[in-house]
């Protein structure tokens, strides 16, 4: 199969310009902008009611962010289905544990690379919460929007995630 869909890279003005098109469609369909990291909340809320029966439903977050399957879950879905799709299709799909440049700067252990995703992955589900949305919250549908929140947000994740890869990159050197 050749084409558009098995590029190892696409242009990113395509790919910018599908996501200012998804984004319109977002709030002409659902009148919410897009953003992903509510679903890990409803998420840890459908867990919890698993565990805990109606007292979970009783918070008063759940009361907010109600622990339903809802667009937002489907979106989410969507991107780890499609982005193993485009893995599949492109030839880059790996089944590796440990990325080269970790092995390199850390070995081979699959016990800290785990720690260190799921360290990595609290810290940012707990920093979205706490900014009030995610990068696609913010870094597309706020700033979109002119929104100072989301620009302030955008800017310290490029300013957050360019500190964590010199300190890593130096760290590999």
């Amino acid at each position: 199969m050749s084409g558009w869909l098995t590029e190892l890279r696409w242009s990113p003005y395509i790919v910018g310009a599908g996501i200012g098109i998804l984004s319109w469609l977002t709030w002409l369909i659902s009148s919410r902008p897009i953003g992903c990291s509510t679903t890990f909340s409803r998420l840890a809320g459908m867990l919890e009611h698993l565990l805990r029966g109606e007292r979970a439903l009783a918070r008063p977050y759940y009361e907010d962010v109600k622990p339903i399957v809802d667009w937002q879950m489907l979106l989410v879905i969507g991107i780890v289905i499609g982005a193993a799709a485009s893995a599949l299709l492109s030839g880059d799909a790996q089944g590796r544990w440990v990325p080269a440049a970790w092995e390199s700067a850390f070995g081979r252990g699959v016990g800290a690379r785990l720690i260190s995703a799921c360290l990595g992955g609290i810290l940012l589900g707990f920093g979205a919460r706490w900014a009030g949305g995610c990068t696609s919250g913010h870094g597309i549908s706020g700033t979109m929007q002119l929104s100072v929140a989301s620009w302030m947000s955008a800017i310290g994740f490029f300013v957050g995630g360019i500190a964590v890869a010199q300190l890593l990159f130096r760290t590999l050197s």
